[in-house]
């Protein structure tokens, strides 16, 4: 679609072990797209989501700073694999292949593009990412445990966060205005991020007592990115 997509691959095919490495990825991805594509806006949410991750760990902000870092590297990893098999023709989860046939897109607004991809990214990955974590750290994600207080800290941090894109991203791919009374707030406004990363937990949860019956494991994430692929299609939804 783009003609640098060959290096934007190469890119997310780097290795990450650490957050300071899923940051670098993330700069990478920043630098090599252009303004006019949608991917960038996106990642620049989750570029300074990560960043005040990482500020937080640092800070000894978490009562399990190692959980909480292990989860931030396999989250970031199924965005990287996104990216890599969905400009490869490989077979890629519905909801990210959504933003990513679309990212060319000038009628669509920044803001559409960076919210359909932490629906991607929270309804979709965050699930499995953190079965994944579960299984590295063997912890399980049950609710009531520091590692659930943790993750429910940074609730603020999105919440804050996104509110600010939705100022600062708020104008079409482009950069130009968009008109000045649309249904774009009340499709964002329907989103909710907090509400999403309380049901990623909870989906996290079955699939972890779902691991030994993986045929059912797989049908449950078929159904969660069939909902998510559709909530992403309206989000993407160009602008008049």
């Amino acid at each position: 679609m783009f003609p640098y997509d060959a290096s934007l691959r190469a890119a997310v095919s780097t290795p990450v072990s650490t957050v300071a490495d899923v940051l670098r990825v993330m700069q990478a991805i920043d630098s090599i797209c252009i303004d006019g594509d949608g991917l960038k806006w996106f990642n620049w949410l989750y570029f300074r989501v990560t960043q005040q991750v990482e500020a937080r760990i640092a800070a000894g902000g978490f009562t399990d700073s190692t959980w909480l870092a292990t989860l931030d590297v396999q989250f970031a990893q199924l965005y990287f694999s996104a990216i890599r098999t969905g400009l490869s023709d490989a077979p890629t989860p519905g909801c990210w292949q959504a933003l990513l046939t679309r990212r060319n897109q000038t009628k669509i607004a920044r803001i559409q593009f960076a919210v359909a991809g932490v629906n991607a990214h929270i309804n979709h990955d965050l699930p499995l990412a953190l079965v994944a974590t579960g299984t590295i750290t063997n912890i399980a994600p049950r609710h009531l445990t520091p590692e659930y207080t943790d993750y429910t800290a940074l609730n603020a941090t999105f919440d804050s966060l996104i509110e600010t894109a939705k100022t600062a991203l708020h104008v079409r791919l482009l950069g130009d205005a968009l008109p000045p009374f649309s249904r774009l707030e009340d499709t964002l406004g329907a989103w909710k991020v907090l509400v999403a990363r309380e049901q990623a937990w909870t989906n996290a949860g079955i699939l972890w007592a779902l691991r030994g019956t993986p045929e059912l494991g797989a049908r449950f994430m078929e159904t969660i990115n069939g909902l998510t692929t559709v909530a992403g299609k309206t989000l993407l939804i160009p602008v008049p």
